[in-house]
């Protein structure tokens, strides 16, 4: 199972998800649901912008757990 800490790493650099969806171009609901793990998938076009703008590693969003 693939766990998303997108909210960890919002806290961490104390952003708010409608400011981090205005920043990459992406609407809120689409981005709420790869923050709460519900999403299918994610681009990494996407994911390389999340990761730019919050400063961070794809592996400091996504974790795998067994």
């Amino acid at each position: 199972m693939i766990r998303v800490e997108l909210d960890v790493m919002l806290a961490r650099r104390k952003m708010k998800l409608k400011d981090l969806a205005a920043a990459i171009d992406i609407s809120v609901t689409n981005l709420s649901l790869l923050k709460t793990g519900k999403a299918k998938g994610v681009r990494f076009e996407t994911l390389a912008a999340i990761c730019s703008v919050l400063d961070c590693q794809p592996g400091d969003l996504l974790v795998f757990e067994a």
